[in-house]
């Protein structure tokens, strides 16, 4: 029986606004090694970047294969709108990517490779299980906002284009965060699906992260010692207690509770910020800068 999903928070829930033509002034005047000239966060972050387009591709067509169980109207124009920002967020990263490419970055083989994971997914896992992977990375990619800007100091060493453009996917991944966790339901898609399709999918994005840190970092001709100091030293800032990722932890475990819903995560504090920026210049770097600002 089809069956509408019947949110219970909508005092947190941030409207989906498709955003297009922002400009971020990607070019050749970005520093090669653009995060406080640190070769291993960069080419960190750069690996994790250079698989959105593929990514995002993937998402659509997940939530894609389940659409037609929604009949609620609010979530149909939902999905619309997701797919529409998603579609966006493709389009700027493969703009990155051609940076990436001219720099000597390993692109097209490293998009060959995830275009060919994606579809060996699609084809082999069920729709609901595709649709339930989607769901786990919705929910971790919209807590990056509170990874990268929730203390001003985290990205005070990134060039600003990057962190404007970090920034905005931010942002735009908290609007849409419980689009495909919503549809999941409506699918009736178990919890056992959802809990080992999140850890699947950690361990995947974990994994595939550093393999193509490494790939970066030795395609810019670093030896394999040295690869392996800079790993020592960059992992800790990455996964250790004080790194990057480790406050989404206790976020992540929450996704693991039966009761769980997205939208009981409201949005970071200054999410605001960057809205109320944007309306008045119209330039997400701006935005990016206000957002990046008001963190504590």
């Amino acid at each position: 029986m089809n069956m509408a999903v019947n949110s219970n928070y909508t005092d947190v829930k941030n409207d989906i606004v498709v955003r297009e033509k922002l400009d971020f002034q990607l070019d050749h005047s970005l520093p090669k090694y653009w995060f406080g000239d640190d070769p291993f966060l960069t080419r960190f972050f750069d690996g994790v970047c250079a698989t959105f387009p593929e990514g995002e591709r993937y998402f659509i067509s997940s939530v894609r294969q389940l659409r037609d169980q929604v009949t609620d109207p609010k979530l149909l124009q939902e999905v619309k709108d997701f797919m529409r920002q998603e579609g966006q967020h493709g389009l700027v990263h493969t703009e990155f990517n051609q940076i990436l490419q001219e720099q000597g970055m390993p692109i097209a083989e490293l998009l060959a490779y995830q275009k060919k994971i994606f579809a060996w997914q699609l084809k082999n896992f069920s729709p609901e299980y595709n649709l339930a992977i989607t769901a786990a990375c919705e929910h971790i990619t919209a807590l990056m906002a509170e990874c990268f800007f929730a203390k001003t100091e985290t990205m005070a060493d990134a060039d600003y284009r990057i962190r404007a453009m970090l920034a905005w996917h931010s942002i735009e991944e908290m609007e849409h965060k419980a689009v495909a966790f919503d549809v999941m339901k409506v699918a009736k898609i178990s919890y056992a699906v959802r809990a080992s399709a999140m850890l699947y999918l950690t361990s995947h994005f974990t994994l595939e992260s550093l393999r193509h840190t490494h790939d970066f970092l030795k395609a810019d001709g670093f030896t394999l010692r040295e690869r392996i100091n800079f790993a020592r030293k960059g992992l800790p800032k990455v996964f250790g207690p004080k790194g990057f990722l480790f406050p989404m932890a206790k976020s992540w475990l929450d996704y693991f509770r039966p009761s769980f819903h997205p939208w009981q995560h409201p949005a970071i504090a200054q999410y605001q910020v960057w809205l109320d920026t944007f309306a008045q210049t119209g330039d997400p770097i701006a935005a990016g800068e206000a957002f990046h600002q008001s963190g504590k």
